[in-house]
């Protein structure tokens, strides 16, 4: 039996081995094959490219995926272990049909998952709800599944992250980059491996904590949304007078940063300041920003000619949204950084490229360069877990029915100074609830307000 709440929001994600393990996830891939298959020659030969993580899991679920795609006459390209960002950027880059990663990105060790995509008109497509994810659940559920066949092969994919490094120099326009002291926590995950890469060739005064791949995560669990996560790295920062941190995620494709003080620099701030300096070279393009947080990009996009516009949570749907319109950058507030010249794909170098872009050029600390581009305070993600999420939503609704409400997802109403979001979770059984304002004072008190009317309604 396959448990149907592996299938989520954004990818197929479960605990190994009870709900995905070596034989299960051999019908889970036939029928992502079978997805990728749709509307194809019948004797048209797929190419999917197939890369993992580090988890403990990771090596035996591999090989049972290409195993099981092989027999199915699929021809594999195995880029072997990398990050998602690399995995997307293979798949892209040099054309594949599609792919899957063998990941569940900052959960913790006991889980494991599977990410997949095919290429769109206009970059990557991310499979999830809204692009196919409940046709490859109903076949895996109905047991809807394609004939083994002969002629499938594998080959070994190497050189990956070399050419991503140049895209990534590529897409800033390779400025001249000064040398920084930056210390780096990838929680012995992924992103050690792209950071790593990035530095071999954009020499920087690197300082590494919790370096070597190890899927237990003896550190700590890969999640810099978890703030407790980042309180040595933070320290370390300050310790050493660095001028900044990063803190990738299990998988690679979120990254967070710290500044010189040890302070979380918030994810809208580094939207901002990438999207202003990609809109100098190429003014009046699109910016897509989620739900959440909208005060400071807004602001920062339109005062540098560009435009924006505003997606669901979730990088299925900001792809999707991408892939529609074209535009040029995304950036989420959980700290996943979309960019075109990377198939509409979370790339992380960058980023990290463009933030020292700017700080060489400025020549200030980076907090002073972050209050510059500072429009708003936001109060940070508070979570409740809860079984009556549209009864809370709708009394949310009702309270504040003067403000400007959008329901793209969830509840998200506006005031002239100040604004909120609550939405349910699209992996886990809670309710999210995030405020911004352009005042501290206003942010605290609003927040406190909501957290205390959603606590007394929550069942």
């Amino acid at each position: 039996m396959i448990p149907s709440h592996i299938f989520k929001g954004y990818d197929i994600r479960g605990l190994y081995p009870e709900e995905l393990n070596e034989e299960n996830i051999k019908t889970i891939v036939s029928a992502i094959y079978k997805f990728f298959k749709k509307g194809k020659p019948k004797n048209d030969k797929l190419t999917l490219v197939v890369g993992t993580d580090m988890r403990v899991s990771s090596p035996s679920l591999t090989k049972a995926a290409i195993d099981t795609l092989v027999s199915l006459g699929a021809n594999i390209v195995d880029i072997g272990v990398v990050s998602t960002p690399t995995f997307y950027f293979a798949v892209s880059h040099y054309g594949y049909e599609c792919g899957m990663q063998i990941t569940a990105s900052h959960n913790p060790p006991q889980w494991n998952g599977v990410k997949f995509v095919k290429k769109g008109n206009r970059g990557l497509v991310k499979i999830g709800k809204p692009t196919g994810m409940d046709d490859v659940k109903k076949m895996v559920l109905e047991n809807d599944l394609p004939k083994p066949a002969p002629g499938g092969s594998i080959v070994k994919k190497s050189g990956i992250l070399k050419d991503e490094v140049e895209n990534s120099l590529k897409i800033i326009g390779s400025p001249n980059i000064g040398t920084f002291k930056i210390v780096a926590d990838p929680a012995n995950a992924m992103g050690s491996q792209y950071i790593e890469a990035l530095f071999k060739r954009v020499p920087q005064e690197l300082i590494r904590m919790n370096w070597e791949l190890d899927g237990t995560f003896p550190a700590h669990q890969p999640d810099p949304l978890q703030t407790e996560t980042l309180v040595d790295l933070q320290k370390r920062v300050i310790s050493e007078n660095a001028d900044l941190g990063l803190a990738p995620d299990g998988d690679g494709d979120r990254l967070f940063f710290i500044d010189e003080k040890g302070n979380i620099v918030p994810p809208a701030i580094i939207t901002s300041i990438v999207a202003s300096e990609l809109l100098a070279n190429h003014p009046r393009d699109t910016i897509y920003v989620d739900i959440r947080y909208l005060f400071t990009p807004k602001k920062i996009i339109e005062e540098a000619g560009g435009k924006v516009e505003i997606t669901r949570v979730g990088h299925a749907y900001i792809t999707e949204a991408m892939n529609k319109t074209g535009g040029i950058f995304a950036g989420e507030s959980s700290a996943h950084y979309f960019f075109r010249e990377t198939g509409n794909a979370e790339s992380q170098m960058p980023v990290i490229l463009m933030i020292l872009k700017v700080l060489t050029r400025e020549g200030k600390p980076f907090s002073e360069i972050i209050e510059q581009y500072r429009k708003s305070y936001e109060s940070g993600e508070f979570n409740f877990k809860i079984t009556n999420a549209a009864e809370i939503l709708d009394a949310l609704s009702q309270k504040y029915k003067d403000g400007e409400l959008k329901t793209m997802d969830g509840v998200a109403i506006s005031y002239p100074d100040w604004r909120f979001s609550v939405r349910t979770s699209n992996t886990e059984p809670l309710l999210r609830l995030n405020v911004e304002a352009y005042e501290l004072n206003v942010m605290e008190a609003k927040r406190d307000e909501i957290k205390a009317l959603i606590e007394s309604l929550a069942k």
